[in-house]
């Protein structure tokens, strides 16, 4: 068993993440990657998307992933041509299609529906769904319910958390 330095939660042996809090557990060093499919980590039940966490930028069915510059790691998104972006609270119904809670999203001021990414033909959008603690594209606040066009290497921040968004070439 490993326990979650983090939260303290016990998870199974061989467990790369916590599975209560989803904080990267300290395990050896000689750990092999693996390669998964995006519909290894869709939710059976629902059409909630959870994209998995890798270290690759863009591979074949991207069209942007999501680099979280706290972390370092990288949020391939696929499948679909908007998703939206925010925090999973208790008790809440609706769910964003990407949960940022996993890294400290509630602590940086992300809402439970905070924006929204999708792209049509050859752009990609980023909308602030009237966010309490504001959207950001390089610095700069967007207005609340408007589109703004994103360009690869952009950053983007949800509250304090800062996301660089990195573009598939058409």
């Amino acid at each position: 068993m490993i326990v979650c330095s983090n939260c303290k939660h016990t998870n199974i042996a061989g467990a790369l993440f916590c599975s209560e809090c989803g904080a990267q557990l300290n395990t050896a060093d000689s750990l092999t990657t693996q390669s998964i499919t995006t519909g290894q980590v869709k939710e059976a039940a629902g059409k909630r998307y959870v994209p998995p966490a890798t270290s690759a930028v863009i591979s074949a069915g991207d069209w942007v992933s999501l680099h979280l510059l706290d972390t370092g790691q990288m949020l391939p998104l696929a499948e679909r041509n908007e998703f939206t972006l925010g925090r999973i609270s208790e008790g809440q119904p609706i769910m964003p299609d990407i949960d940022f809670s996993p890294y400290q999203a509630y602590a940086s001021g992300v809402s439970r529906l905070h924006a929204v990414i999708k792209r049509d033909a050859n752009r990609v959008m980023l909308m602030d769904l009237g966010s309490s603690n504001g959207t950001y594209v390089n610095g700069k606040r967007l207005t609340p319910n408007s589109e703004h066009i994103l360009n690869n290497g952009d950053v983007i921040a949800l509250g304090k958390l800062k996301i660089q968004v990195l573009l598939k070439a058409a």
